[in-house]
Order: structure tokens, then C-alpha cells, then sequence
């Protein structure tokens, strides 16, 4: 028998739900549903589809990875094109953490949402 098949879904935690909702369909394009939530399809994402993965891992709790930010969790969300979304949010006042960074696996670079985590987003390589 199989038991976890994969990642069913991502909830998290807020003071005001609905704000922080709507910081992430403006500022990371997050489709909302009436429910509230979002569905991510992966046969709907571009090149992300032809061989998407979502990757699950844990990191030590001295890890200073998901710095600055205090929180325990940290959420990784795949985009299209890492450079120019990272201008846009920059232009439109999110906190830019770190530089964007290249590597094989493809380009990454990290936001702190209004409630002070640290997110992760990647542009997979091709």
C-alpha cells in the first residue's frame, strides 16, 4: 500500500487571511478561488509542466536559510520568469531578500510577505 502520494496542499496561518490573500494575488499572481484558496495545477504551468516536481525537505532548526525571517516553514512557488518578476516586485515596494542566484537546478530568489515570512521563488531550469 501506498501511504503519501504527494503534497495535497499548503495552509497557512494569518492575522488577517484575507489581506494576506490578496498581497499574494497581486503581488505573486496567485489565481484565488471564491472559497479564498488557490489551486495550482501543474499540467496548467509552462514549462514547469513537461517534468514538474514539488519538492518536500527538512532543514536543521539552526539552518539560516529561511533568514531573516523567524518563521519555521518557508514556501517555495515556481514562476516563469525569476529576473523580470523580481523587478516588478521590487518596483512595487515588496521586501526583495537576498540577490537572485543561479544554479542547475534553475534561478531563485526570496520575498518577505506582509507577515514576515520568507519565500522562496523558482524559475526551474529548462
Amino acid at each position: 500500500m501506498k501511504r503519501v502520494l504527494g503534497i495535497g496542499g499548503i495552509f497557512i496561518k494569518s492575522k488577517d487571511p484575507k489581506a494576506l490573500s490578496e498581497w499574494y494575488k497581486k503581488h505573486l499572481g496567485v489565481n484565488l478561488t471564491d472559497w479564498g484558496g488557490a489551486v495550482f495545477n501543474w499540467e496548467e504551468q509552462s514549462k514547469a509542466s513537461k517534468n514538474g516536481a514539488t519538492i518536500w525537505s527538512m532543514f536543521p532548526d539552526d539552518s539560516d536559510y529561511f533568514d531573516p525571517s523567524d518563521q519555521k516553514v518557508m514556501i517555495n512557488y515556481v514562476v516563469e520568469n525569476a529576473e523580470e518578476l523580481a523587478k516588478v516586485l521590487k518596483e512595487e515596494g515588496v521586501e526583495l531578500v537576498g540577490e537572485l542566484t543561479a544554479s542547475p537546478q534553475g534561478k531563485f530568489f526570496w520575498v518577505i510577505d506582509p507577515e514576515g515570512r520568507k519565500v522562496e521563488l523558482w524559475e526551474p531550469a529548462e
